[in-house]
């Protein structure tokens, strides 16, 4: 089937003005200022957004597509997360994450999970491991994790600086890091190590030392959550200039302090003019957000949703600042990182996976590889166990 979005005010992400766009199956067949002659026998559906922004799909590199939690016992353990959580807030690729429970969730579930989430119609991915060492893992170790599981694209998130990791040495740290890269290396993808970033006074010492002391690119080592406290934050801009690239997480209003927003991140880093290139913003959705007291006693309990992604968007435009700008960090950036070379941008040949957006910003209209999941504002296409009613 082929589709036709006409008067598309286009962000691929750069602005590319008003625009058509063939759809061909699952993939971009055309785009440009005037619509292709198309043989009159051929069945094509033509959709007129005059002349809304349309951007392409967000990318959420860190959500816990199982559920996270457990922090307080079972019960505290979150739901997995259904299909539309993520497609109402324009996410169209996701990559999955085990947190700090890594026993009663594990690498088979996860795996399990983006399949699923792919029979939905969903991109999505995950990566192996969880906040310890050693990792869980599905064949027995990470390199051949990411070489033979085609979901598993990295190792993560891996928990640093936190009282809930496993404490681990330079060594250990790096012999992760090498399987992460080596099996990049071997499969062409990401091969990166996610690490987790919590609240220690040790902040990024560990990922400087590996840095500093190893042969590994720079590249392979991708630290989130750097916003959760200021310090951190400041101490995650001086890894950018070694060549990492850093991710903000979208907390939820109620969950920032001491931090800061990823918009403010966002603003501070370029005030600062670092690399565009070098930033990234995911969501941490369906994961637990959860704060101690100095004894380690949980004080505050919360859950991620996709949904702070176009809110960090429409806060930063309220700004000022020209969405361009803004969007890499959620697509183009996170494709590059993760090597997802068929997403993040919409061009001839790449994934139909696009957002449309109203005028205040708002997610509109979702397609997902060539599928319209969401129109005006509504679900069209909920995930297999979503609104079952009770028996």
């Amino acid at each position: 089937m082929f589709q036709l979005i006409k008067n598309a005010n286009l962000f691929a992400p750069d602005p590319m003005g008003i625009c058509d766009i063939l759809i061909a199956g699952k993939s971009i067949a055309y785009i440009g200022a005037k619509a292709p002659d198309l043989d009159s026998c051929l069945d094509v559906s033509v959709v007129d957004v005059d002349g809304a922004r349309v951007v392409p799909g967000f990318i959420d590199a860190h959500a816990h597509i199982t559920g996270g939690g457990g922090e307080s016992g079972p019960s505290s353990r979150v739901p997995p997360t259904f299909l539309s959580a993520f497609t109402l807030a324009g996410v169209t690729s996701v990559v999955g994450v085990l947190g700090t429970d890594d026993l009663t969730r594990n690498t088979h579930t996860l795996v399990t999970q983006a399949y699923g989430l792919r029979e939905e119609g969903l991109s999505a991915w995950c990566h192996t491991g969880g906040y310890h060492l050693p990792l869980t893992t599905l064949t027995g170790s990470a390199r051949s994790d990411i070489v033979f599981i085609d979901p598993i694209i990295g190792v993560g998130e891996l928990a640093i600086s936190d009282h809930r990791s496993s404490q681990p040495t330079l060594d250990e740290f790096l012999r992760v890091a090498s399987e992460a890269h080596v099996a990049g290396l071997m499969t062409g993808k990401a091969g990166i190590v996610h690490c987790h970033m919590g609240d220690g006074k040790r902040g990024l010492s560990l990922l400087r030392q590996a840095l500093e002391q190893s042969e590994i690119p720079a590249r392979v080592f991708n630290p989130t959550h750097v916003n959760r406290n200021r310090d951190l934050f400041e101490q995650a801009l001086e890894l950018v200039d070694a060549g990492c690239r850093i991710d903000l997480t979208a907390f939820p209003g109620g969950h920032i302090d001491p931090g800061l927003s990823a918009g403010e991140g966002f603003l501070q880093y370029h005030a600062q003019k670092r690399p565009a290139d070098g930033l990234t913003i995911s969501s941490d959705g369906g994961g637990c957000l959860p704060a101690f007291d100095d004894e380690g006693n949980l004080t505050r309990m919360g859950v991620g949703c996709s949904s702070t992604l176009p809110e960090t968007l429409k806060e930063l435009v309220a700004h000022g600042v020209v969405i361009e700008t803004v969007l890499p960090t959620m697509t183009s950036n996170v494709a590059d990182l993760l090597r997802l070379h068929s997403k993040g941008r919409l061009k001839q040949g790449h994934d139909a996976d696009l957002v449309v957006l109203d005028s205040r910003y708002n997610v509109r209209d979702v397609m997902a590889l060539g599928r319209w999941h969401v129109k005006e504002g509504q679900a069209g296409i909920l995930g297999t166990y979503e609104n079952q009613p009770a028996t």
